[in-house]
Order: structure tokens, then sequence, then C-alpha cells
């Protein structure tokens, strides 16, 4: 028998507002035609008044919760990866904390963009193993159209809001059994200029928008998604054939079948969303991975990689067997 985190359950949450290309080409010099081409995007949500992220997390986290059949007194750990939090600080995890009313445990914001669900994972997996806590909610979670520029049609139009969560409980279990198996982040500070925010509290004493150098991350994301997958299945001595399905992160259409092709992969392996969401930076992974996990394609028993790349750049894997 082995300590593993386990997957016990996951949830989602969008704004109510919806708005397709068509209605973004109203106030914005863009086309359908000209975004879906170029991302797969046909939709996004964008939060409105009384929406923030931590309204978003703590929906994705109920609906996580009742998933699990288990009460916000069943955990101690909050693990919540965003960039984009309620205020510059306390951590948006202890809202979230104290909206679910389990106030006690440990929370705490993880800042690592759109890997950010990837590291979420990775610390709490460790927490768990170390005995830490028995159970964690990692939640990923954005309103990412708040740090937009919307004269920018190269870069607003990619974006959109929500949360996504999960729960992970620390089980024994056999060596073929559930949890997560293998995780590996990355990080290389050297790539800040081609995806980042212009302002921040030290820098600027601003909030500051997106910018972003689009051709140069798309080659970058490409390279380094498909290694980091390869890295977490040599870590249990798989290949890519051995992979029921991929959840990566949902940021272009383009990105995802590249990924795919470099990998060998075949396209109905891997969980889109984009179309629908767009970019939700570190929300897109556990969004992507509730709707498959609701609609019934992701299974007990079924190997999924969690796998996404951020402005940093950060970029991670994860191996879970459901």
């Amino acid at each position: 028998m082995t300590l593993r985190s386990v997957l016990v359950g996951t949830g989602s949450a969008l704004p109510k507002r919806k708005v397709t290309n068509a209605q973004l080409a109203e106030t914005v010099d863009t086309s359908d035609e000209w975004i879906v081409a170029r991302t797969g995007i046909r939709s996004r949500y964008i939060a409105g008044e009384g929406e923030t992220t931590s309204t978003l997390a703590t929906e994705a986290a109920r609906q996580a919760l009742a998933a699990a059949g288990l009460v916000p007194a069943d955990i101690g750990l909050i693990v919540l990866a965003t960039a984009t939090p309620d205020q510059t600080f306390p951590a948006t995890a202890t809202q979230v904390q104290h909206n679910l009313g389990c106030n006690g445990g440990v929370a705490f914001d993880v800042a690592a963009v759109c890997s950010g669900f990837l590291y979420a994972i990775g610390i709490a997996d460790s927490l768990l193993r170390t005995g830490m806590s028995k159970r964690a909610l990692v939640i990923g979670a954005e309103t990412f159209s708040r740090i937009l520029d919307w004269e920018d049609r190269t870069t607003c139009v990619l974006f959109g809001d929500g949360a996504g969560a999960i729960v992970l409980e620390a089980r024994e279990v056999d060596e073929d059994g559930p949890g997560v198996l293998a995780t590996r982040l990355h990080a290389d500070g050297a790539h800040n200029g081609l995806l980042y925010v212009d302002g921040g509290p030290s820098s600027t004493g601003t909030v500051g928008h997106v910018r972003m150098k689009g051709p140069e991350v798309f080659r970058h994301a490409v390279v380094n998604l498909a290694e980091v997958l390869r890295e977490v299945l040599a870590d249990q001595g798989l290949t890519s054939a051995d992979i029921d399905w991929v959840v990566p992160h949902q940021a272009n259409q383009r990105i995802l079948d590249a990924t795919a092709r470099k990998l060998g992969l075949a396209p109905e392996k891997v969980i889109v969303t984009v179309d629908r969401h767009a970019n939700t930076s570190a929300a897109s992974v556990p969004l992507a991975l509730d709707t498959a996990v609701r609609d019934g394609r992701i299974k007990a028993g079924d190997l999924v990689v969690l796998e996404a790349m951020g402005g940093g750049f950060t970029w991670g894997a994860s191996l879970i067997r459901v």
C-alpha cells in the first residue's frame, strides 16, 4: 500500500454573462471569423457586478465538495491558484475559506498564472502526503477580464473568467490504485517580456493590463508542454499510448493541436473547452476537467494528464489515475 492524494470530487463555476465573438465584435475591432480561425474560441464568460475571483472559487469549491460527498468542515487545506486576486492581500483562499465556513485550517494563494493549478496540485499533494491535512481543496479561479486592455484586439479576445476546483484526499491505496502519480513543474524567468502584466503594486502602483507576444509564446508552449508531459509519463514508465485523456490548459486550439501532434496523441483523447470558455488562465484546466468528469468521458480508473504553461514562463504537468 502507498499513500496518495486521490481525486474525490470536481466542480466549476462560470459568470452569468456569456459573450459570443459576434457580441464582442460590437465593441472590439474584430470578427467571429478572425477569432475562430486563429484561436478556436467562439465564446467566453465575463464577470459582472458582484462576481469576483472569490465568489466564483467558492461556488466551484461547493460543487466539488458536493461531488465528493463532503462538507466544508472536512477540509483542512485550501490552495487557490490565481493571477487576479480580490485584493493584493489577504489571500483570496482565506476569503473562500471564510465563505465556506471551514476556518482554522491552512489557506493560501499560488501565483503561477496559467500554470497555477498545476503548481497548486503539486503543493497540495506534497502537504497531504506529509500529513499536514487529510483533505484539500485545490482551486483555479480568475477574473482576467478585469486586467485586459479592451482596445488591444490581439489579447482581449483570448480570455474569459471562471473557476474550477477539485478535492484531494490522502488515502492508502494499492500500487495500481488511484491518486496523483507524478507532478513536474518548471519556470524560466528569462521570458518575462513575452507574457506579462504591465503593472503591480511594487513597480507602478497600478493594476496594469495583460501584454503578450503571441507567436513567441506559441513556439515555447508547444515545446515545453510536450516535454513536461513526457517527463511525468517517464516517471511512471509510461508512454503517450497509455494515456486515456489529456486535459490541457485551454489557451488556443492551435496549441492543443500542435502539442497532440508532437506527442502522437489522438485528437479525441484531448479534452477541449477553449471554444466555450476561452483562456481562463489558472481556471482552465480544472474547468475542462470538471466538464469531462460530469459528461462521463473521464471515469474511475482512467489515466489522465493535466498540463499547462503560463507567464513567467511557468509550466507543469500532473499524472493522475482517477
